[in-house]
Order: structure tokens, then sequence, then C-alpha cells
């Protein structure tokens, strides 16, 4: 049985996910919290997402290769994360996951796991307010 990445198309598949992923972010009225606590430029995010993605759905390790342990929550602590955080980048993940991914039985495995993922990168109650001004 072959793993989710070869699945979902190895390379080109991992690469078209992560690259519509971050044109909807940058696209999409309900993705703005998400937009709004990125880099100007989406490139290396894009790139990393490709990197994480692409080990954790069975392929090459490229990100834990080049950078080490994932720990996402600690990498991701600079970024004021709450709900409407998550909520858009799920909105974003889920629509480039439907328009590149036709598989459906690795779409009922990896879906919920990703959902799980975001939920956990929370790191700001939603009493707090606003967007951080830091990069």
């Amino acid at each position: 049985m072959t793993n989710p990445y070869e699945r979902i198309g190895g390379e080109p598949g991992v690469r078209a996910l992560a690259r519509r992923f971050y044109e909807l972010l940058d696209t999409l009225p309900g993705a703005a919290a998400a937009r709004a606590i990125h880099a100007a430029s989406l490139d290396n995010s894009e790139r990393k997402l490709f990197e994480y993605l692409t080990g954790w759905l069975g392929g090459p390790p490229l990100f834990t290769d080049k950078y080490g342990p994932p720990m996402l929550r600690r990498r991701h602590l600079h970024a004021p994360i709450g709900a409407a955080e998550i909520d858009g980048w799920l909105a974003c993940f889920r629509q480039a996951w439907a328009e590149t991914v036709h598989d459906d039985e690795v779409s009922e495995l990896i879906c919920p796991q990703i959902e799980r993922l975001a939920r956990h990168m929370q790191n700001r109650a939603e009493a707090e307010s606003g967007p951080s001004t830091s990069s």
C-alpha cells in the first residue's frame, strides 16, 4: 500500500496543495486574520509548508532535515493565533485540499488530523484582541 504522499501525487501533488493554500490565504476574505500574521511575501511560508507536508505525509523528510523536529506550536509562538486565525487557516486548507486531492480515503485519514493540528496551534485566548505588530 502506498502512503498519503504518494497517493496525492508525490512532490507535484504536495507542491500544488501548498501553492493553492497560499493563493487562498492571500485572497479569501475569511482568511484575513490568518493572512495578517504572515509576512508580506508568502514565498517562505509556502516553501516551509511544502517541506513539512512532504515529510508528514510520508515523503522525504525535507523539513526535519533542514530544521530539526517540527515543534510546530513552538515555532509559531511569535504569531498570535486565536480562533479567527485557525478558522481562516482551516478554510484555506480545506479548499486547497478539496481542489488538489482527489482521494477520498486519504482525505478521511488526513483531514481530521490537520483539523486537530490546527486547533492545537492556538496560543491566544479569545479575550485578547488584535494581531501582533511584530513579524
